[in-house]
């Protein structure tokens, strides 16, 4: 999936997640990882993240049975931030229950730049 041996974690030792539909390709949520949500999110096939908030490991669904799984992985240019393609396996990504964590005026989820249109 990815070569985590070169990521670049800012100084808390995190790097931030975007999460994108793997179909729709709608931003459905932004999480923070450290090195080691990041071996058992690629050990799981489930997004696992630090939760800056209660510090410690978060496994997205254990609670609310939203899981989240992961088809690829992918960073940018400089290492320091990623992009899951991932499958809403519960429906909804975010801690209101909602779809996604991001909304546009609209009320459609917000694409990244070159995203096909629905």
């Amino acid at each position: 999936m990815i070569d985590s041996s070169g990521l670049r974690y800012d100084a808390q030792g995190l790097i931030p997640a975007i999460l994108q539909d793997h179909v729709s390709h709608e931003v459905v949520m932004l999480g923070y990882m450290n090195a080691e949500s990041l071996r058992q999110t690629l050990e799981l096939g489930q997004a696992v993240f630090w939760s800056r908030s209660r510090q410690e490991l978060w496994h997205k669904g254990a609670t609310s049975g939203d899981y989240v799984r992961v088809h690829e992985i992918r960073t940018d240019c400089d290492s320091d931030a990623l992009v899951l393609q991932v499958e809403l396996l519960g429906g909804a990504v975010c801690h209101t229950g909602a779809h996604s964590c991001f909304v546009e005026p609209d009320g459609a989820a917000p694409r990244l730049v070159g995203s096909p249109s629905a």
